[in-house]
């Protein structure tokens, strides 16, 4: 039984591969948003460098 179960399962991902493959609309949305999180989590982490570096450079005694 489990031999049949095996063919029909290959035949059915060979199908469904001729005919196009997986439906991935889906990934395009999901790209966008984690490439938003991306976007924001770098900007943070350079406001993050900017005010650290621009505070040091105010606490150096220029005389």
């Amino acid at each position: 039984m489990s031999t049949e179960i095996a063919a029909l399962w290959t035949y059915l991902r060979a199908r469904v591969e001729l005919a196009g493959g997986r439906n991935e609309q889906g990934t395009v949305v999901e790209k966008v948003i984690l490439t938003a999180i991306f976007a924001a989590l770098a900007i943070a982490v350079g406001a993050i460098i900017v005010a650290k570096v621009t505070a040091k450079a105010n606490s150096i005694n220029l005389n």
